[in-house]
């Protein structure tokens, strides 16, 4: 029998199913160029006439979106119940929202911040790209060895 026909295919997903997805979840990762290295930050978001937009506080995350650099965000999620996982990712060049009708707009939007405090930026990210993938999670034990269980010496 052949072993690669037992494993099952990792679904590509068109973009219509990538933004399906990311209307469902509210947190992601956003990865940004500061200074002289990758970074990363949890964001609260939501999808808004094809653009991602998020608000955030003054700050590095802030400095570093609003970067010479696009930026990239990650959002993932599994379905407990049929093991099967998904996730999106989205490049593209941030913007401050700025013109006073898309500031109101944004107020209107279900943006609620983990943190307490002053987050009266507001950032949309346009996807240049957007790809995403479905797959079924795969049972740990296939990654268990004899050894997984084995405790560390104390010289180690």
């Amino acid at each position: 029998m052949d072993k690669d026909a037992a494993q099952p295919r990792t679904e590509v997903l068109d973009s219509q199913q990538c933004w399906n997805l990311l209307r469902g979840v509210s947190v992601g990762r956003l990865a940004v160029w500061l200074g002289d290295h990758p970074d990363i930050f949890p964001i609260n978001y939501a999808v808004d006439q094809g653009t991602v937009v998020f608000r955030t506080g003054a700050g590095t995350k802030l400095a570093a979106a609003m970067g010479e650099f696009p930026v990239a965000m990650e959002v993932d999620g599994v379905d407990s119940s049929t093991g099967v996982a998904w996730s999106v990712v989205l490049h593209g060049k941030a913007a401050p929202v700025k013109q006073i009708d898309d500031v109101i707009n944004s107020f209107s939007l279900p943006l609620f911040p983990w943190e307490a405090g002053r987050k009266d930026h507001f950032v949309r990210i346009p996807a240049d790209s957007i790809s995403g993938r479905r797959f079924t999670v795969t049972e740990p034990l296939t990654w268990w060895t004899p050894y997984s269980g084995i405790k560390p010496s104390a010289v180690e």
